[in-house]
């Protein structure tokens, strides 16, 4: 399974959003999030209909932060929702079942009231700090990532989780034992001299598992 890394897109100097999708693509990632926060409609549009043509391509899963109507017009496979974005629920009536309906996580709350709402998996961080986010909430580290798969298997929570903020391939090992699902990542393979050969390793590090 190629599900243990999601690609959340981001820009840099060297790559555009397209760029970063098709490289984390060639390196094997199949779940890929298109993350345009600045972007206007009509840019975000674009880009999200270029990125949805390659994932299908690839047999990638494609996931629109935040914007339900336009994965709702375009019928992405699903949506991620920050905490600021439409809550899960108003989501889920508009997008319908088959969706995929991702949520951020900061706090055990938060989870739980993820979980309750019907979120099909939990991104939770930040893991350590980055530069990626503006605004970042307090942040959970490894420590923290034991203690939450504890509390969730007390409470019978199975909702996948996924660490996000600032991972590198020197922190997969560690963070897979604690349990979680799989992680997101987006500088750290946009920073690489050869973004696909880091997907890659990353990918061999949680599948490693």
């Amino acid at each position: 399974m190629h599900t243990h890394i999601q690609f959340i897109s981001h820009h840099n100097e060297r790559h555009s959003y397209m760029d970063g999708i098709r490289l984390a693509l060639e390196g094997g990632c199949r779940w890929i999030q298109l993350r345009m926060k600045e972007a206007t409609d009509e840019e975000a549009r674009q880009t999200a209909l270029e990125a949805q043509a390659m994932c299908k391509e690839y047999g990638a899963t494609f996931i629109i932060d935040d914007r339900v109507m336009l994965a709702h017009d375009i019928k992405a496979d699903g949506v991620h929702l920050g905490k600021k974005d439409m809550p899960v629920r108003e989501a889920r009536q508009i997008l319908g079942r088959q969706a995929i309906i991702g949520g951020t996580a900061n706090t055990m709350d938060d989870i739980k009231h993820l979980c309750e709402a019907g979120a099909d998996y939990i991104g939770c961080g930040p893991f350590r700090f980055t530069t990626t986010k503006q605004g970042l909430a307090p942040i959970i580290g490894l420590e923290g990532y034991r203690s939450i798969m504890r509390q969730m298997a007390d409470l019978g929570l199975t909702t996948p989780l996924v660490a996000i903020g600032g991972i590198t391939a020197e922190d997969i090992p560690d963070l897979m034992a604690t349990g979680i699902s799989g992680i997101a990542i987006s500088g750290t393979v946009l920073s690489a001299d050869d973004p696909a050969a880091e997907m890659r390793r990353l990918l061999s590090l949680t599948e490693g598992q």
